[in-house]
């Protein structure tokens, strides 16, 4: 099989974290007599840098063309903390989203029996916790009527949503739950905020659709407190951008390490992979970033974006003996011996 695959390396660690997974990705595609024809390019601040915009349309032409995106980590303190720049690394990827019609970001959330202990969290109440959150990424605050006002003292951003864009989110929702536990909880602030009760309405209408899933419906702070205290009661959650924003990075500490959770993003043209965590300029350079997340991204690009389940497999597999035998970068090793990221990187693909 032939795999056409847009490499957007990004900013930071993302260059460092994007080519252990090429290599882990090239390793595969020689034990099962497949072809990846990797194409590069820039996005965010690497981007400006080369041209003054995040999100070139030679990038955007060059995703249009692949059949899935991989995509390392954006963000560069020197925009972070000019609050008066007017291009920035984070606009290349709303953009991004928003042109190739990236609706959903799929991020699941899992433990590693021999990391379990590595969570801030206690043992009896993370074991056995195996959920996915889908969170909203082209509408919602990100993507609303924002500016300023009084002389510039008074700002305003604004959540906005139309019913087909829940539907399309909560439909992929239903769908996955009924793969799964056939649990779904629709996470909202519906005693306050208009959207949030569109957000409810709809998906209570869409409820008859699925009668095998059972469908709860939480506000959102309650959840937050909930994903710490109870995670694995939950199966599939559905939500909006900003809250799904937040309560992913939440829950990603369950596992013991941002390091460690892929995600995808779900889109109408193509759809996109990435680790959770972001660019972490501070270790940029340095050889320690953990790939880890990287590569299970790529695992779920395998299975997702081309039905390859053994080579997605084979990718898990290879990472779990990695952790079994502490193969593992700084943020993992505690006491014992650190590899670098590029020797975890070697270790993976010559292990698949």
């Amino acid at each position: 099989m032939k795999l056409n695959i847009a490499l957007l390396p990004g900013d930071g660690i993302g260059p460092e974290v994007v080519d252990q997974a090429v290599k882990v990705c090239d390793a595969v595609a020689k034990k099962f007599n497949h072809e990846i024809n990797w194409t590069k390019a820039l996005t965010g601040a690497s981007a400006i840098d080369a041209c003054g915009e995040p999100y070139p349309d030679e990038t955007h032409e060059v995703c249009m063309a692949a059949d899935a995106v991989l995509f390392g980590a954006i963000g560069d303190p020197k925009y972070d903390n000019d609050p008066k720049a007017k291009v920035r690394p984070e606009q290349g990827l709303l953009k991004m989203r928003q042109k190739l019609g990236l609706f959903a970001n799929v991020r699941p959330t899992f433990t590693f029996p021999s990391l379990i202990d590595n969570s801030p969290l206690k043992r009896e109440r993370i074991e056995g916790t195996d959920l996915i959150i889908l969170r909203e990424l082209t509408g919602g605050i990100y993507f609303g009527e924002r500016g300023r006002k009084d002389d510039g003292n008074t700002a305003f951003d604004t959540c906005t949503y139309t019913r087909a864009e829940i539907q399309r989110l909560a439909k992929l929702g239903f769908e996955l739950a009924m793969t799964r536990g056939k649990k779904l909880c629709c996470v909202d602030k519906a005693n306050v905020l208009e959207s949030s009760r569109l957000w409810r309405e709809t998906v209570q209408a869409m409820e008859k659709d699925y009668p095998e899933v059972t469908v709860s419906y939480e506000f959102v702070d309650a959840v937050a407190m909930r994903l710490v205290q109870w995670p694995n009661s939950y199966d599939v959650m559905i939500t909006e951008n900003l809250f799904g924003d937040i309560l992913t990075d939440e829950a990603s500490v369950i596992s013991g390490s941002m390091g460690l959770m892929p995600s995808a993003s779900k889109g109408v043209h193509t759809s996109l992979y990435e680790p959770i965590h972001g660019s972490y300029p501070q270790a940029a350079g340095k050889d320690i970033a953990n790939p880890l997340a990287t590569v299970l991204s790529a695992a779920m690009m395998f299975e997702d974006a081309f039905g390859l389940k053994e080579e997605a497999e084979a990718i898990r597999e290879v990472v779990n003996k990695s952790l079994a035998a502490g193969i593992v970068t700084e943020d993992l090793a505690g006491s014992n011996k650190t590899y670098k990221t590029s020797e975890v990187g070697n270790w993976l693909a010559e292990n698949i």
